[in-house]
C-alpha cells in the first residue's frame, strides 16, 4: 500500500527545528508586549468576499492563488491567504473602534496560497504580523518599523536592509496612474501576459511584476514621488525624518508598491541577502481606506506588516547553526524498581524549579550514559538503592567528566 505523504508546498516542523520557530515567536511575543501590542486570533478560514473587497480582485492572491471552496449552504470559503483582511473585519465586527487609544493587535498564525514552492515559500506559511488602527499620524509609520527592527535584531539577524516608498493616496495616485498607463502603452506588448493585462486594470500592479526581463520597462517609468499630493509628500517626509531620529536606515525605492490594492502612502520591505533572489522577509504598509472598503462607517486609518516566518526562521537559522537547539539539563539514571520511583518524583521537583529533565526508562548503567551522551545532557545523576538511603546521588558532568555526590537539597542550586 502506497504511504500517504506530506501535501505538496506544505511541510513537518520536526524537533530540534521546531525550537527556532519557539525561539522566534518568543522574541517577537517580548517586543510586541514592550510596544502594548496585544494578540489577536482570528479564523483561518473567511467569506471569500472578504478577500475579494480587502485585498484587491487584480492582485495574483484572489486572482490565482486563494484557495477556496464552496460551503454545504452554498457559501463560498477561502482560506485566509493573509490576516491583514481578517483583522480589520474583526475590528468592524467587534466595535473596536469604540475602544480608547490605538488598537495595537498582533498575530501568529498559518496561511494559505496555491503558489509554486520554493526556497522558503509553501503553500502552508506561517506570518507574524502586527496591525496599528486609528491613527494617520507618520509617527506610527516610524514606530511600527523601529518594532519590526528590534523583532529582527531580537531573533539575531544582521545584514536586512529597509525598502521605503509612499504610493500615495485616492487624491494623487489617480493622476499617477493615467501618467502610467500613458507610458506603458507602447511598451506593453513586450512584457509579461500578466503586465499587459494589468495595463488595463490597474497599471500600479505592473511595478511589482517580478520578472527579469521586464524589469528595464519597469525602472524607466515614472516615479510616484514626483506626483505626490502636498498632503502624501509632507506625510513621507516626515516618516523619513522620525525613522532618521531612530537611526533607522533605509533605501528608497519609488517603485515598491506592494502585491495588495488596499496600501496607501507608507509602503515598505525588508530584505535580507541570505535568501537568494526571492529575498523579501517581510513587507507591509499604511491603508487609510481599508476599514470602510469593508463597510465601516468610522474613519480608521491603520498600518500594518507580515514577516514570512518561514523566511525569517531560515534567516535566524544561518545567523546561528544550531544555536537554538534545546538544552538537556539533567538525564536521570536510576538503577531499580524503587529508584525509578524515586527517580519520577524528584524528577517532577525538579521541573516545577524550571530545570529540563529526562529520567531513563533502561536500568542498565551503561546504556544509559550512552543516551544521556547523544541527547548531549548537561549532567546524569546516577540513584541507585545505597543513593536513596543517603540522600546523596552521583552527579556527573557531561562536558568534564568530573563526578561528585550531592545531597537533594542542594541538587537544584548545582543545577541552575
Amino acid at each position: 500500500m502506497k504511504s500517504i505523504r506530506a501535501v505538496k508546498g506544505t511541510r513537518d516542523i520536526l524537533p530540534p527545528a521546531s525550537a527556532v520557530w519557539n525561539h522566534v515567536e518568543e522574541v517577537a511575543r517580548r517586543v510586541f508586549r514592550s510596544y502594548n501590542y496585544q494578540e489577536i486570533r482570528t479564523p483561518i478560514f473567511e467569506e471569500t468576499g472578504l478577500f475579494a473587497r480587502g485585498v484587491g480582485t487584480e492582485t495574483d492572491i484572489v486572482s490565482k492563488e486563494m484557495y477556496t471552496f464552496e460551503d454545504r449552504d452554498g457559501s463560498s470559503l477561502t482560506l485566509r491567504p493573509e490576516a491583514t483582511a481578517s483583522v480589520i473585519r474583526s475590528y468592524i465586527e467587534h466595535r473596536l473602534d469604540q475602544l480608547p487609544g490605538l488598537q495595537k493587535l498582533y498575530y501568529i498564525g498559518p496561511m494559505f496560497r496555491r503558489e509554486r514552492p520554493q526556497k522558503g515559500r509553501y503553500r502552508q506559511f506561517f506570518q507574524i504580523g502586527a496591525e496599528a488602527i486609528g491613527s494617520e499620524s507618520p509617527a506610527v509609520d516610524a514606530e511600527v518599523i523601529e518594532m519590526i527592527i528590534e523583532i529582527l535584531s531580537g531573533v539575531g539577524l544582521e545584514g536586512f536592509q529597509l525598502l521605503i516608498n509612499s504610493v500615495g493616496c485616492p487624491v494623487c495616485r489617480p493622476k499617477y496612474v493615467a501618467r502610467l498607463r500613458e507610458a506603458l502603452a507602447a511598451d506593453a506588448p513586450r512584457m509579461c501576459e500578466d503586465c499587459r493585462r494589468r495595463v488595463d486594470t490597474n497599471p500600479l500592479r505592473v511595478l511589482d511584476c517580478k520578472i527579469p526581463e521586464d524589469q528595464p520597462i519597469i525602472d524607466a517609468l515614472p516615479s510616484i514621488l514626483d506626483c505626490l499630493c502636498e498632503e502624501c509628500r509632507d506625510h513621507f517626509e516626515r516618516v523619513k525624518t522620525y525613522l532618521g531620529d531612530r537611526g533607522i536606515g533605509f533605501e528608497l525605492k519609488p517603485r515598491l508598491v506592494r502585491g495588495l490594492d488596499y496600501y496607501t502612502r507608507t509602503t515598505f520591505e525588508i530584505v535580507h541577502g541570505a535568501l537568494g533572489a526571492q529575498n523579501s522577509i517581510l513587507g507591509g504598509g499604511r491603508y487609510d481606506g481599508l476599514a470602510e472598503s469593508l463597510g465601516s462607517k468610522v474613519h480608521s486609518p491603520g498600518i500594518g506588516f507580515s514577516i514570512g516566518e518561514d523566511r525569517l526562521v531560515m534567516s535566524a537559522e544561518e545567523a546561528r547553526p544550531g544555536g537554538h537547539a534545546p538544552q538537556l539539563d539533567l538525564f536521570v539514571a536510576p538503577l531499580g524498581e524503587a529508584a525509578f520511583r524515586h527517580a519520577g518524583v524528584l524528577a517532577r521537583d525538579l521541573r516545577r524549579h524550571g530545570v529540563t529533565v529526562e529520567t531513563c526508562v533502561d536500568a542498565r548503567l551503561k546504556r544509559a550514559m550512552e543516551t544521556a551522551n547523544k541527547l548531549k545532557a548537561r549532567w546524569v545523576l546516577i540513584i541507585g538503592d545505597d543513593e536513596i538511603a543517603a540522600g546523596a546521588y552521583s552527579l556527573k558532568n557531561m562536558e568534564t567528566g568530573a563526578q561528585e555526590t550531592v545531597g537533594a537539597a542542594e541538587l537544584y542550586e548545582k543545577l541552575k
